[in-house]
């Protein structure tokens, strides 16, 4: 597994993060009412959030090792880095407002989430660490296509345990910006919305994409330049 993919998967999540604060703002912003032990309950949440993101990272991994296993095609992983790559095309193109690509697995993934969000209501109010983490737990399954994208890139990995460890450093990117979220809900969240910080965005985690077709074009059509 490439060190590259754990670093852009880490920048996706970073990059990714006005569309993050927008999607769980709200209640990470609500996390630390009325409890003064606002450091723990975020850290507490958001460690349950990535540990989900890491399961389904495990999930993708297995399953694309797999396919890979069954078919011992080249081919076939070359169409899973081709897809991971399109999803983050559409993903770039998605924080910028160009496209609702995305809503499609993410109205798939409302099928599971509607039998998870009522669990939600038992750690709610999450005013210990005991609710938050749970409650993070849960949340970490919430339709995103976001997620979706890195989870594209967690199918070629190649097995279930670097299809997580990718999963962690698409979570680590993203807590920066849940945490100060935490902290200044209501400024982070309109700062997220700000056209300009959502098009930068969009432009960067689409380069990995077109980035990343490019080195696909390079193996297919020219094998012995990769093998330089």
């Amino acid at each position: 597994m490439p060190e590259s993919s754990y670093l852009a998967l880490l920048l996706v999540g970073l990059l990714g993060g006005s569309h993050c604060v927008v999607m769980c703002g709200g209640i990470v912003g609500a996390l630390s009412m009325g409890s003064p032990a606002r450091a723990g309950l975020h850290l507490a949440y958001n460690a349950g959030r990535i540990i989900s993101y890491a399961t389904a990272g495990a999930i993708a991994g297995a399953l694309g090792e797999a396919s890979l296993a069954l078919s011992g095609q080249l081919p076939l992983r070359s169409i899973l880095y081709l897809f991971a790559n399109l999803m983050l095309i559409a993903l770039g193109l998605y924080l910028m407002g160009l496209t609702r690509a995305l809503a499609l697995p993410e109205r798939l993934g409302h099928k599971l989430w509607r039998h998870l969000q009522p669990l939600t209501r038992n750690f709610l109010p999450a005013v210990t660490v005991a609710r938050a983490f749970p409650l993070g737990l849960l949340w970490g399954w919430l339709p995103c296509g976001l997620v979706y994208s890195a989870l594209a890139t967690a199918t070629t990995s190649g097995s279930a345990v670097h299809g997580a460890g990718l999963m962690l450093a698409f979570g680590a990117g993203t807590l920066p910006n849940l945490l100060l979220a935490g902290l200044f809900a209501t400024r982070l969240q309109a700062y997220a919305r700000i056209p300009a910080i959502r098009l930068g965005s969009g432009l960067l985690i689409l380069g990995f994409g077109v980035w990343g077709l490019i080195g696909l074009a390079r193996l297919v059509f020219y094998p012995w330049a990769s093998a330089s």
